[in-house]
């Protein structure tokens, strides 16, 4: 997440001293590649066609030492693309706009455009398809978020939208209508500065996370590159914003004291409750101020909300370490059954889970000693006849090669192993997020 300190002058630089987000596999790359002799072990399917494209934090420069945060640096893209039974290419680009933004958590495609997006205030850069910055001149209304939600019924994108150095005490939804101009906006009052990296959207409303992660203005003072912390005195609330009502009509609920970056899915039950899938942490930012995994490790619960008596219910559905959920993308905000997620330690992400949500079980794939996945992203099959038939796709970094794969899994057999793995040349680092955008395809927006 690129937040504009260095224009107050703080650019937290400090003794080249030891941090464990710029080592191993958290370590940047420094050169741009195209590679069009791909090799690949297993069969790619063959109805596969179009980009696997993923974000994240790259610095360039002197990143910081032992104060760098991971969310800090220069976006990358990196990106493969396939057709007809083949990897024709793979390419890592740096994200840059002439106007100088550089967006590094999230790259969609939306309205015929790849998107490189970020939140707190940063601007989308669209890409061309051989993922080279074209520019920022969009019509989607400013600042943006790293996790837009798309509704798969309107095509449409929700976001909640925080810019800490311009609005401090508000944020803002948005809609993006499926042309990919600005169609609403509600101004949404706060008692501080959260960081809200992340919303659902169910039928009726946009949930809003409203969690104990705060701008501090002692870490801003003190240079710090990323100037949010753990705050006790902020109560931790669910907001129900009604996708037609304005700031008033908020329905909000107070939840345990947690941060939590990602829904695996939102939905209305029958009795019209909220239910939400979520991956939390008990405290984030207390102790480690570099990055999300020294304070806790995050599990995967689920709440349920009654906005009648505004009371949540909170229960444990997956203790073991996981994150980067997803699920299908025609069911966001939708009841479902399945979701995927990658195993989280403190050191990498050595398994890939896929949850039945419905019958509280899972199945997982282990990947070999010295290799870690990332976030995995369901495809729903051409024919498919049923929720998980389709295909699972993630980077896999293999400490014993120093680079990494595009692994393809079967939804429906995760346990099998890839039905595919492109092996690729160079190293894609660890962190964000990203999709598969198909060549034939106008959106495929984070769910």
């Amino acid at each position: 997440m690129t937040l504009p300190i260095a224009g107050l002058g703080l650019t937290g630089c400090s003794p080249n001293t030891s941090n464990r987000y710029l080592e191993g596999n958290f370590a940047p790359v420094l050169a741009e590649s195209t590679v069009t002799s791909l090799d690949v072990t297993g069969i790619i399917p063959g109805e596969l066609a179009g980009r696997f494209v993923r974000n994240g934090p790259n610095p360039d420069d002197d990143p910081g030492g032992s104060r760098y945060h991971w969310f800090v640096g220069r976006g990358m893209v990196h990106g493969v693309r396939l057709d007809a039974g083949g990897a024709m290419w793979y390419r890592n680009r740096y994200v840059a706009s002439p106007s100088g933004q550089t967006p590094n958590t999230s790259v969609i495609g939306h309205a015929g455009k790849t998107l490189a997006i970020v939140e707190s205030g940063g601007l989308p850069v669209e890409l061309d398809y051989d993922l080279t910055s074209v520019n920022d001149e969009l019509k989607m209304g400013g600042g943006f978020s790293a996790h837009p939600q798309l509704d798969p019924d309107t095509g449409e994108l929700h976001a909640i939208c925080y810019d800490w150095a311009a609005l401090r005490d508000h944020v803002r939804y948005v809609v993006i209508d499926a042309a990919g101009v600005l169609k609403s906006e509600t101004k949404i009052a706060l008692p501080g500065m959260t960081m809200i990296h992340n919303m659902s959207i169910t039928q009726h409303y946009a949930v809003i996370y409203d969690l104990p992660v705060t701008l501090s203005f002692l870490a801003l003072g003190t240079g710090s590159s990323f100037p949010f912390r753990w705050n006790d005195e902020y109560e931790a609330r669910i907001g129900l914003l009604p996708r037609d009502g304005e700031d008033r009509d908020i329905i909000w609920s107070s939840v345990k004291p947690n941060y939590a970056y990602h829904p695996m899915n939102a939905y209305e039950d029958s009795e019209g409750r909220v239910v939400i899938d979520v991956v939390r942490y008990d405290k984030m930012f207390e102790s480690d101020t570099n990055g999300p995994f020294g304070d806790s490790l995050p599990r995967l619960d689920r709440w349920t909300i009654n906005p009648v008596s505004q009371t949540v219910s909170e229960e444990i559905v997956d203790e073991r370490p996981l994150e980067f959920p997803r699920c299908h993308p025609d069911l966001n905000g939708k009841p479902y059954r399945f979701g995927y997620s990658v195993a989280a330690q403190y050191d990498g992400f050595p398994a890939i889970y896929k949850h039945d949500v419905q019958k509280g079980v899972a199945t997982q794939f282990s990947f070999n000693s010295g290799q870690h996945g990332a976030e995995p992203v369901f495809i729903p099959g051409e024919s498919a006849r049923s929720e998980d038939d389709g295909f699972l796709m993630t980077y896999v970094y293999d400490t014993n090669r120093d680079a990494s794969d595009l692994a393809i899994f079967d939804a429906q057999d995760l346990e099998r192993g890839p039905v595919a793995t492109v092996h690729l040349p160079v190293r894609v680092p660890y962190g964000f997020h990203g999709n598969w955008i198909p060549d034939h395809s106008e959106s495929a927006a984070t769910a």
